[in-house]
């Protein structure tokens, strides 16, 4: 006997409809078998798809899996999968809402992580996610190598400005500073070379930037990929832009606050991804659009 589930896709830090990073939110499905989440996720194909489900934990409101086309489980909060799906739940009339921030906790694994849905005027504003205080992980220091996966030169590596290192802040990536924009684009890396040096420095996926956006207010360039899940490139990376915003205020580069980056540009879809670095409290923020719904059967 067939079962229709429904489903959604939401554009995520888009600028305006049909950019940002697209997501596939499922409308439950508690009790499917994880390899049935798994074919899903590899039928719809996005970078992630996000089940939203009931909280097994007291302390929470829902509960997120969200899976690569690949089948990998991906956790940590402030990615474009969890702000994706809740701001679905909040479009679509699920949660009670008031005009300033409404805090909600989300169950990801095993963790419960804060976040705050921004209301005015009965118009949602933005979602602001907490992720976990930055971890700075091993640093890169064969630059020959990573240029080589990148498809570029060595000296185009701004490792002097700052160094190429694993940071965390719920999920390690190797964040990697490119002399300019140009450079930025011209990127074209090797999946294998790649993903071994990512294994070697404990990286889940890598995240190349430069210092000269285009977009106004922000203040870095950035673009995502991450062959060890599967991911050849992402337009938006929350997970990747909270920890870059903190490593540059640990180097000087830039100020406590409120940080915008540039992302998915390369790829048509301009995303802007702020975060707030306040402290060593690292939080992103962000906007959806929700543009198509339907359901599929099994």
């Amino acid at each position: 006997m067939s079962r229709t589930i429904p489903f959604h896709f939401i554009d995520v830090f888009a600028v305006e409809p049909l950019t940002g990073n697209s997501l596939a939110v499922v409308d439950g499905g508690a009790e499917l078998a994880l390899e049935l989440m798994q074919n899903i996720a590899r039928e719809f194909n996005q970078s992630e798809t996000t089940f939203v489900l009931p909280a097994t934990r007291a302390d929470a409101d829902w509960k997120l899996r969200s899976f690569t086309p690949k089948g990998v489980e991906v956790f940590g909060a402030g990615g474009h999968n969890t702000l994706g799906a809740w701001w679905w739940l909040a479009a679509a009339g699920r949660l009670d809402l008031r005009d300033g921030p409404t805090w909600f906790h989300q169950q990801i694994g095993d963790l419960v992580y804060p976040l705050a849905i921004w209301r005015s005027q009965g118009r949602l504003e933005k979602i602001i996610m907490q992720q976990e205080a930055p971890v700075a992980g091993r640093q890169l220091s064969n630059l020959g190598a990573l240029a080589k996966a990148l498809g570029l030169d060595a000296e185009e590596i701004a490792a002097d400005v700052v160094p190429c290192q694993v940071v965390s802040t719920g999920a390690a990536h190797l964040l990697v500073p490119i002399r300019d924009r140009e450079a930025v684009n011209r990127i074209s890396p090797d999946a294998k070379q790649l993903f071994d040096l990512l294994n070697e420095v404990g990286g889940e996926g890598c995240y190349v930037f430069s210092l000269d956006p285009l977009q106004p207010g922000t203040i870095a360039y950035a673009r995502f990929f991450n062959p060890t899940v599967g991911i050849s490139e992402d337009p938006a990376t929350g997970t990747a832009a909270g920890p870059l915003a903190a490593h540059l205020v640990a180097h000087g580069l830039a100020q406590p606050g409120v940080i915008k980056v540039e992302q998915g540009t390369a790829l048509g879809r301009t995303s802007i991804i702020e975060v707030d670095v306040d402290a060593g409290s690292v939080s992103v923020s962000g906007r959806g659009i929700v543009v198509a719904s339907g359901a599929f059967s099994i």
